[in-house]
Formats: C-alpha cells, sequence, structure tokens
C-alpha cells in the first residue's frame, strides 16, 4: 500500500491510499511500445528508402517487446496477467454500463491490449515477407516470392494503417477514461500507481515469477535467432545472375555501364542488340560472332528469370522506348521528384549512370541498403567549379 491520502469535498472526507498497479516491466514495455511505433510509423510513412534500416529495426523491436509482454502476461505481477484483463463479452458490456472501476485494465482497454499485440505481430510478419520476397533479404528471402511478397506488402500497408487508426482511439479512450474516473491514466503509466477506490473490481493479488518469465523470454529469443540463421543461410531461388559475361562487360562498358540482363526482358534485349548500327544516336555495330555470343548470353539471364523487383517492375517498359530504363513508368516514378542537378552533377554524370547511386547496380538487385545519393551540397560545390 501507498501512503495514504485525504481527499475532502464539500460533503465528505473519504480516506483513499496510493497503490502500486503497473510494474517497471509494464512500464518499460508501454513507453517502449510507443516509441517504436513513432519511429515505425514516421520512417514507414514519410521518410525514404534511405530510412528502410530504421524502420525495420522500429518494427523488429515492436515485436520483440510484444513477444517478452506475453511472457510477462503469464508470468508477472497481478495486473500485467492475461487473466486479471482477457475481456469476456458480459465484462464488456458491464463495463460500457458503469460498471465498476478496475484498477489495471478495464476491459475496453484489455480488448485494445489484444488487439495492438496481434497486428504488431502481423505487421512484422508480413513485413518480413516483404522484405524477403521484394528485397530478397531476411529470413523468408528463400520462402517467399515477389509475387507473394508484394502481396504481403499491401496488407503490411493496410495494418500500418489500421494500427494507426487503433492508436488514434487508444488515446482517445485513455483521455476519456481519465475524465470519467477522473484520474490521470497516462500517469500513472509513468508512476505506476492508483488510487484504491471504494467498490473497484476485485482482482486476485498474483506475484510475479520474474526468474521463469526471464527464462522463457531468453529460450524464445534464443530460438528466433537459431530459426533466423538457419533460414537466411539457405540460397535464395531465381536470384540474377552474379557474375556479368566478359565479352559483354568489356564490349558495353567501354562506353557505359554495363546494365545487368535482369533489368530487361528478352524482346528488348533482342531488339537493342538487332539495332546496333544506330545506338542512342551512334554505330555500336559488332563482328557477327561476338554479337551473337553477347545476345545469347543476355537472353538466357534476361527478366525473365530473375525474381527480384528490378526484373518485374522494369520490365515493364515504354512501348516507344523498349529498351531505355529511364523511359520505364516506374523508374519516372521512383525518381520524378529528384532535381535535374543531380543527373547533371560530376558524380552522377547522366540519369542512366544508375552505378552513380546504387552501390549494388552492377548485381541487378538496387536494394535500399545500397543507395548512396550524393548530397545537395556536394553538388552545389561540383557545380560550382
Amino acid at each position: 500500500m501507498g501512503a495514504a491520502m485525504l481527499q475532502r469535498n464539500p460533503e465528505t472526507v473519504m480516506l483513499t491510499a496510493r497503490v502500486k498497479v503497473w510494474d517497471v516491466f509494464v512500464r518499460l514495455f508501454h513507453w517502449s511500445l510507443v516509441a517504436a511505433i513513432t519511429v515505425a510509423a514516421l520512417t514507414g510513412f514519410l521518410a525514404d528508402a534511405a530510412w528502410i534500416r530504421w524502420h525495420i529495426a522500429a518494427g523488429l523491436a515492436a515485436a520483440g517487446l510484444v513477444l517478452a509482454r506475453i511472457v510477462w502476461g503469464f508470468g508477472g505481477p497481478t495486473y500485467a496477467r492475461f487473466a486479471d484483463f482477457v475481456p469476456r463479452p458480459a465484462a464488456l458490456f458491464e463495463h460500457l454500463s458503469e460498471g465498476p472501476r478496475h484498477r489495471g485494465h478495464n476491459p475496453l482497454g484489455g480488448a485494445m491490449v489484444l488487439a495492438f499485440m496481434a497486428a504488431i505481430l502481423v505487421l512484422a510478419v508480413t513485413g518480413l515477407a516483404l522484405l524477403g520476397g521484394v528485397l530478397k533479404t531476411g529470413p523468408l528471402a528463400s520462402l517467399v516470392s515477389f509475387d507473394t511478397g508484394h502481396g504481403f506488402g499491401e496488407v503490411h500497408e493496410l495494418l500500418a494503417f489500421a494500427l494507426l487508426a487503433m492508436v488514434a482511439l487508444h488515446v482517445a479512450g485513455v483521455l476519456l477514461e481519465s475524465r470519467r474516473s477522473r484520474e490521470n491514466l497516462a500517469a500513472s503509466m509513468l508512476t505506476g500507481e492508483k488510487e484504491a477506490r471504494p467498490g473497484d473490481h476485485p482482482s486476485r493479488p498474483v506475484a510475479a515469477n520474474a526468474m521463469a518469465a526471464a527464462a522463457v523470454m531468453a529460450l524464445l529469443a534464443a530460438i528466433l535467432l537459431a530459426a533466423n540463421a538457419s533460414l537466411a543461410s539457405r540460397p535464395i531461388p531465381r536470384m540474377p545472375v552474379a557474375t556479368l559475361d566478359p565479352v559483354y562487360a568489356e564490349e558495353c562498358g567501354a562506353c557505359h555501364m554495363a546494365y545487368h540482363p535482369s533489368l530487361l526482358p528478352a524482346a528488348s534485349w533482342q531488339a537493342l542488340m538487332a539495332g546496333l548500327e544506330d545506338h542512342f544516336g551512334e554505330n555500336a555495330s559488332l563482328d557477327e560472332e561476338t554479337a551473337a555470343e553477347i545476345e545469347s548470353w543476355l537472353l538466357a539471364n534476361a527478366a525473365g528469370t530473375a525474381d527480384t523487383k528490378p526484373a518485374h517492375v522494369l520490365a515493364r517498359t515504354a512501348e516507344a522506348n523498349p529498351f531505355t530504363l529511364t523511359e520505364t513508368p516506374f523508374w519516372k516514378h521512383v525518381h520524378g521528384d529528384l532535381p535535374e542537378a543531380l543527373f547533371a552533377s560530376k558524380p552522377v554524370g547522366s540519369a542512366s549512370n544508375c552505378a552513380a547511386c546504387h552501390r549494388d547496380a552492377a548485381s541487378g538487385l538496387f536494394s535500399p541498403f545500397a543507395i548512396d545519393v550524393p548530397s545537395p551540397t556536394r553538388i552545389n560545390k561540383e557545380t560550382q567549379q
């Protein structure tokens, strides 16, 4: 029991006491989850691809916190336990009809806690599927195709919006319940204390089993890490050819970067090789044997052979320019808001010089983890020189 306090009103004098409701773990979980969701939302909705590491880290942190909270829901003290706040339909109706005050989560709050946990875990799974299928990274890369990963990505985005709506409902609920019950619920999640009032809903006191809970959390973490290591070591199917053909690299790389064959469909490569006499305004003709060797290799490793994002999205070429990457709808969509000064700057040189900003351009992957766009300050300095 906390220190006794006197509360006065014009008619009565009532002796109340403050009691510990929220333990340290629950409070740390709550505010850490607030921080993780905030970072994930900001980096997911407002930031560009350069922030994807922060988004992934925040999402994984949120999922880890939820898993730990689930364990604590079975091994923590009274008000942390699911047995104290998992609502039954009757309890929900009772609460809505001005039922007794709950020191811990009331039935509506308990339902929201469960919904938050479920949404965050599903967001983590769909996010990992998106990473594995679309970006070919993470533990699910060997299991999820691009199309499946793209589908999970759409679910991930819808769930993210749903989670934001739940956050708004939660904040509104806290404000309304604080006013209705005449207590600052947000403050109680900082101090851990609430008033003990006559007529409060009874809760059976249960002591925390911190050692057992910590052991289960450690075991769960070990299992997840082992599973991640095992899955990450599996080969990823339909990855782009790892090494460029030396003849192709020498002949085409002499004038511009040698583009990975998985960036264009076979029909586009055929059209390009058939028109070498007028190759973007220049004669790039090759002897028949060399041209045939290069074309054969390009067709064998064209977009249809790879299951990467570039192989799928860049294959939708512009009809009038079937082998010009910078004319594809996807390229324009992604690069449309970049300044012309960037492409004209010395570090880049032209919009077709993918390797200037994509460190892995030669691999055909174009991962957001490998983007290094020259800063505006650097561009301005070199433009003025």
